[in-house]
């Protein structure tokens, strides 16, 4: 992992020479934005820091941020990332990612970056729908949903994005909102600070094809009523005056109301640390419960990188340096005439 040094750098250090082109009102402008205001904060040279995507919307990232890029096929960011964090374990990287594009074709790539441990903070925006072909459901999009794709209504069963990533053992699992930028940024924060792969979903609306999916908890002005702010060691505790909570009625979350028959000792206290209480937070989705916002799960495990680096010492020692050439010589080779 890259240690931080002192640095002067600003946000403009970040932003690229390109114009940036999305739909007028895309969430990806908010991201974009808070992207260059968090990095110069984190003390790493722009030239350790690389952003490498897919194909969406979303995946144009690279080409606006003034660091090294690569914009790769579809689905595939995170094995380019997986063995770019391998083979230089120096760098901070970040991949860029949608629903489509992550959690389809590359959603098998996907599990076993996280699965695996990488270094790489990996951001997954979630509009449920695919916006760069112009409006079919994708594996996020709601039962039922109405798509030129689906017309008469989706039939699949979505896919929940942070129950992905918790069953392939993330180590780092957080939420975000694109319109709630300074919430946004701590996340962004704790996700880059954290030592091995960050699983972020960031909840936007797609402007043109699905621009009310997530109406309730967009709106700065009713969002208080609508989401709930995790802090590790608080209650869940949720509603413009403070009054309402969740708390576990058996195995099954259950929203109440605070002052009567229940107390803030009745509710879910947050723990980052609990794989069992992360399933449970990441079940509670818009809108039948006030969806959780921020780490969700936080635990330190040895990364893909030091277990890989460790095992290469062990070599080395047992062996010594090795050489190239007489590894290609030796006696598994044939000839073929």
């Amino acid at each position: 992992m890259t240690e931080p040094i002192s640095l002067e750098l600003t946000r403009k250090d970040f932003v690229s020479d390109q114009t940036v082109r999305w739909c007028p009102g895309c969430g990806d402008y908010a991201i974009l934005a808070q992207l260059q205001k968090v990095l110069p904060e984190l003390g790493i040279p722009k030239e350790k820091i690389v952003f490498i995507s897919g194909i969406g919307c979303s995946s144009r990232f690279p080409y606006y941020m003034n660091t090294f890029g690569i914009h790769s096929i579809h689905g595939r960011a995170p094995t380019l990332a997986s063995g770019l964090a391998a083979a230089n374990p120096d760098l901070n990287i970040w991949v860029i990612t949608g629903d489509g594009d992550g959690l389809s074709i590359g959603g098998n790539h996907l599990i076993h970056a996280i699965r695996r441990n990488v270094n790489l903070n990996i951001l997954l925006f979630n509009n449920r729908i695919y916006g760069l072909t112009k409006g079919q459901y994708s594996p996020t999009s709601r039962k039922g949903k109405k798509t030129k794709s689906s017309p008469i209504g989706s039939i699949e069963q979505p896919i929940n994005p942070l129950t992905l990533a918790l069953s392939a053992e993330a180590t780092f699992v957080a939420r975000a909102m694109d319109t709630d930028t300074v919430h946004l940024g701590e996340v962004l924060k704790a996700a880059a600070a954290h030592e091995g792969t960050s699983f972020v979903e960031i909840y936007q609306n797609c402007v043109i094809f699905n621009p009310n999916e997530w109406t309730g908890i967009d709106d700065r002005r009713t969002r208080s009523d609508h989401v709930i702010y995790l802090e590790h060691g608080k209650p869940l505790i949720f509603g413009k005056n403070n009054d309402k909570g969740v708390r576990l009625n058996g195995f099954k979350p259950e929203v109440v109301d605070l002052g009567g028959e229940f107390t803030e000792k009745d509710l879910i206290v947050h723990d980052e640390t609990s794989q069992e209480l992360a399933y449970i937070l990441a079940h509670m989705e818009h809108p039948t419960y006030p969806p959780p916002m921020g780490i969700i799960r936080s635990v330190r495990k040895p990364t893909y990188t030091e277990e890989l680096m460790g095992q290469v010492r062990m070599a080395q020692e047992r062996n010594g340096m090795g050489d190239l050439k007489s590894l290609y010589h030796s006696s598994d080779i044939w000839t073929v005439r």
